[in-house]
């Protein structure tokens, strides 16, 4: 009789799964350079510019993808990405604004 996996268990991801997660972000890279160098339509480029900045987060998640590391060491590792991404873009919007401001007062 097989073991059912017990909640908080660490038997981690199959080969299957990790090769499957790496190819969807390797694939959603791709998908992303398409659609940023087509030539038809500006909302497919849109589309494009956004995967872009996902695909490229994403890909930092692909060292993670390994077969037998738990599952949820993947997903710390997405929200440490998300958090930072955060973080940076926050910084970015502020900046701008202060530059606003001294822009504004000269």
């Amino acid at each position: 009789m097989d073991e059912v996996p017990q909640l908080g268990s660490t038997r981690g991801m199959t080969p299957g799964q990790a090769k499957a997660i790496e190819r969807t972000i390797v694939a959603i890279s791709i998908l992303s350079l398409v659609l940023l160098f087509q030539p038809v339509s500006l909302m497919l480029y849109s589309v494009g510019a956004g995967l872009v900045v996902l695909a490229g987060l994403a890909f930092n998640l692909v060292p993670l993808c390994t077969p037998g590391r738990p599952f949820s060491s993947l997903v710390k590792g997405a929200a440490v990405i998300v958090i930072i991404f955060i973080i940076v873009t926050l910084l970015a919007l502020g900046s701008a604004k202060l530059y606003a401001i001294y822009m504004a007062s000269g």
